[in-house]
């Protein structure tokens, strides 16, 4: 048999499965095919009133809509078994209809209820074995039938806890998905903003530096050509420094990118190459590092640096006139402190609204940390970051 026939029977068999489920109505209604054929070959007990046929009829009809209408339907049997049972001398195949029923009411109605449904129909076994069967086997036929009728509640009400505990299951499943689809959504969005923390830091100090350098170029071009030169070969290596951490970073954001980054990422030792960029850019800056060096993870080092980097972007984009700059990093176990000074006029304020002081508090807040950002006394401007760095292993 090909693929494609195998498929197609599947399909087919899936369909004749779930064809009860779509139409119960019509699968209740086959009862009537089920229960007349057998009354008509029982014999006829008086008038027409007395046909089992009739009897048959008014038993099964109601079970069409059983599920619908659990109670109202079994009352209706019990009430029409009842009349039967005044009125006819025996019994008919018809009379499992109410076992229909009961299961019926077992599998969609709370235990109450059910019990209610079990006991009438308990109720209507005595009477039918007490007038239906002789003296002799009234007992065997009391205790079939008693069984039939609680094997009916039980499967009834097992059932019914079964769809339950699916129902939970199901429920359970759902939520669990819901949840892991919100937990990829907040985690999705905390990456977002870190790599947006990322870009900002990159783009804006490289492209300052950048700036300042081709400014410089263009100062000195006529009357310092060697210096120009040196500006420019400088710019060019910024750019190249730029478009290789922007590459690494956007490499995350790449679905089909499965390979590891393999760049490190700058942590304190690279605050003296980034001190050496920023003097090529022409503001003289310092590094100095006090107290005693202790092991600090990767990401707080790369929090140290990038506050540096910000805060030195802003004193090129934004300081008047400035003649030095300073960074200061001080060890104190487990505290890891910073400073960035410069000594020149505000053009504008430097924690206006860009996002470059948010991100900075961003950074550090992940380490239990502060950061405070303001005028020095003096003239200038100070920004100060202290974080709970812990320690690692060495």
């Amino acid at each position: 048999m090909s693929e494609g026939a195998a498929v197609e029977r599947w399909r087919v068999l899936a369909w004749l499965r779930s064809w009860p489920r779509r139409h119960p109505m019509l699968v209740d209604a086959l009862a009537l095919v089920i229960v007349l054929p057998p009354a008509f070959q029982q014999p006829e007990d008086g008038g027409p009133w007395h046909h089992p046929v009739l009897w048959s009829v008014l038993l099964a009809v109601p079970l069409i809509v059983r599920r619908r209408y659990p109670m109202i339907v079994f009352g209706c049997v019990a009430v029409v078994a009842v009349a039967q049972w005044l009125l006819l001398n025996q019994a008919v195949i018809a009379d499992v209809a109410l076992l229909i029923a009961l299961y019926t009411v077992a599998t969609n109605r709370d235990h109450v209820r059910a019990a209610i449904a079990w006991g009438v129909l308990e109720i209507g076994v005595i009477m039918a074995v007490w007038k239906w069967s002789g003296p002799d086997g009234r007992m065997p036929a009391f205790v079939f039938l008693t069984g039939m009728a609680s094997a009916v509640f039980v499967i009834g009400r097992n059932l019914r806890a079964r769809r339950a505990y699916l129902a939970s299951v199901e429920d359970r499943a759902r939520r669990a998905e819901h949840e892991r689809d919100q937990q990829a959504r907040l985690a999705a969005a905390a990456e977002r903003a870190r790599i947006a923390r990322e870009m900002h830091d990159i783009v804006t100090h490289n492209l300052s530096v950048m700036i300042a350098l081709a400014d410089g170029a263009a100062f000195s071009a006529d009357g310092n050509p060697r210096a120009a030169e040196d500006a420019a070969r400088q710019v060019s290596a910024t750019g190249r420094q730029a478009l290789a951490e922007m590459q690494r970073l956007l490499g995350v954001l790449r679905e089909d990118d499965t390979a590891p980054m393999r760049a490190p990422q700058p942590g304190i030792e690279q605050l003296d190459l980034l001190a050496t960029q920023v003097r090529s850019a022409g503001l003289p800056t310092s590094l100095a590092l006090t107290g005693t060096p202790f092991p600090v993870p990767p990401t707080a080092q790369l929090v140290v640096y990038r506050v540096v980097q910000e805060a030195l972007t802003n004193v090129l984009k934004h300081a008047e006139s400035p003649s030095a700059a300073r960074v200061t990093v001080r060890y104190q176990d487990p505290l890891l402190a910073v400073e960035i000074e410069d000594d020149g006029r505000a053009a504008q304020p430097r924690n206006g609204h860009g996002h470059g002081l948010d991100g900075m508090a961003e950074r550090v807040a992940m380490f239990d940390g502060r950061i405070e950002a303001g005028p020095r006394t003096g003239g200038g401007w100070r920004v100060r970051a202290t974080l709970t760095a812990g320690r690692v292993a060495a």
